[in-house]
């Protein structure tokens, strides 16, 4: 018997790689990246329910520019996370799977995930 050659599954070598693929790489990301921002928001917690003082330490860290750069891309994962998943509900409804309505909902989470961001650190933290 002569070896036949095995078919090859298709990779990323294949596929032409699409704004939905970096969505929902960027979504499974931002989920893992949300468990570490509750992390962060626990130890707030903990330490507003421990002292003055610790609660004085902890804002002095979230306080630092370090910090702040922390929480906003915290924020960001957040909506983002948001916008992936309510993406995912509308498919799940039957709907979007069109070439151009899949592109248009990825660009449109990957949108307003950014304005929100923005609009909440607008409204509550810079001003």
């Amino acid at each position: 018997m002569s070896a036949r050659p095995r078919p090859l599954s298709p990779h990323l070598t294949i596929y032409r790689f699409t704004i939905t693929m970096t969505m929902s790489i960027i979504h499974r990301i931002t989920g893992g990246a949300l468990y570490v921002g509750t992390l962060f928001l626990v130890i707030w917690l903990a330490a507003a329910a421990w002292s003055q003082q610790a609660l004085d330490v902890v804002n002095l860290v979230y306080g630092s520019w370090l910090g702040a750069l922390v929480l906003f891309g915290y924020t960001w994962a957040l909506f983002h996370h948001l916008m992936g998943g309510l993406r995912h509900f509308v498919w799940d409804l039957g709907y979007g799977f069109e070439p151009g309505q899949r592109e248009a909902l990825a660009w449109a989470g990957l949108v307003v995930s950014i304005v929100l961001t923005l609009l909440v650190w607008t409204i509550f933290v810079w001003m």
